[in-house]
């Protein structure tokens, strides 16, 4: 995506966990104020089209954190992981690929943000709140895929456009205390072909808003409730008793030793989704190298917090569509 008049390219992360759209300016706030990215620094006093936002227009309101500096609007966006960004709303054009510019898109011009951005100009708020990307463009649906961590190209990003035909369908579920999240209905998990024992009311929303599953970009693995994950465990354990045990490394409890391996199978892991249809997820999506002597962990972790997570690891190589006319979300692998 290219940000400005004249236009600059700039990386970023996807992100359907969130809504706000932004990324690193000038001035850094202090010498720690900005993290290191691939591409320069964006200037806003170098953009024609750059228009800071009043604190008393609408979309300083739609923020959930915002404040005011000399009338400017000042937003404030913080991750569950600990990141965070400040800065100052504004609006500015956005050019996408094989897309016309789109002016007065508003987005956060972060002066202070540290976190794990992966040297990204910033991040691109894909939630469902009325200050995310997909809702200032008006959009009936988008759908991304996110290439292999180790892969040389680059992810996707479309807008208004049909998902796979054979994509795996399944219901968004709203949630009206946390709005920004994309919540999707799934039933069950299953390891080895075999449905764990496991109740679905594990994956719905209860009736103070918290628990169900969301589909969140922003976070790199699948988190699951203890209960949930143990079962899980218990399952992945029993069908890799054949693979050599290493020491746990955290956040995994779970790894193999796979230095001397050259050919590893392992049980498929699967979300089960309405219809009796089963999210099959590749072997690659299921264990994380975590270092270069031959360290393999089971990708999913246990999660503080009653919400279930579909994290990016698990979403790369699929193709994730969601029609938000119908409220539906489609998943279909191989599609990047």
């Amino acid at each position: 995506m290219r940000v400005g008049q004249p236009q600059q390219p700039s990386f970023f992360v996807l992100d359907t966990g969130s809504d706000v759209t932004w990324l690193q300016c000038l001035p850094c706030a202090g010498k720690n104020g900005c993290y290191e990215q691939i591409t320069p620094i964006f200037d806003p006093e170098l953009s024609s089209s750059y228009n800071p936002v009043s604190c008393d227009s609408e979309q300083c309101q739609l923020l959930d954190e915002a404040g005011c500096n000399v009338n400017s609007c000042i937003y404030k966006v913080e991750y569950g992981d600990g990141s965070f960004t400040i800065g100052e709303l504004a609006t500015e054009t956005l050019t996408f690929v094989h897309s016309n510019s789109i002016p007065n898109i508003s987005i956060g011009c972060g002066h202070d943000n540290e976190g794990l951005f992966v040297g990204a100009d910033g991040l691109i708020g894909l939630g469902g709140g009325a200050i995310s990307i997909s809702s200032q463009l008006k959009a009936s649906s988008f759908s991304y895929c996110l290439v292999d961590i180790d892969s040389p190209s680059f992810s996707t990003l479309d807008f208004n456009t049909d998902p796979p035909s054979d994509s795996l369908i399944s219901p968004l579920v709203k949630n009206d205390r946390f709005p920004s999240f994309r919540y999707v209905k799934v039933i069950g998990m299953s390891v080895g072909g075999k449905p764990l024992p496991i109740s679905s009311s594990r994956f719905e929303i209860d009736e103070s808003g918290l628990g169900g599953i969301i589909v969140d970009s922003g976070t790199t693995i699948t988190q699951l409730p203890s209960d949930v994950y143990e079962v899980l465990r218990e399952a992945f354990l029993g069908l890799t008793t054949n693979l050599p045990p290493a020491p746990e490394i955290s956040p995994f409890d779970t790894c193999y030793d796979l230095s001397s391996q050259s050919n590893v199978e392992v049980p498929t892991i699967a979300f089960i989704l309405p219809g009796e249809n089963s999210l099959q997820l590749p072997a690659k999506n299921c264990l994380f190298q975590v270092d270069s002597a031959g360290t393999f962990c089971l990708a999913f972790v246990s999660a503080t917090f009653p919400l279930s997570i579909i994290g990016n690891f698990q979403q790369q190589g699929i193709r994730v569509s969601y029609d938000l006319t119908n409220s539906l979300v489609g998943f279909s692998t191989n599609k990047c």
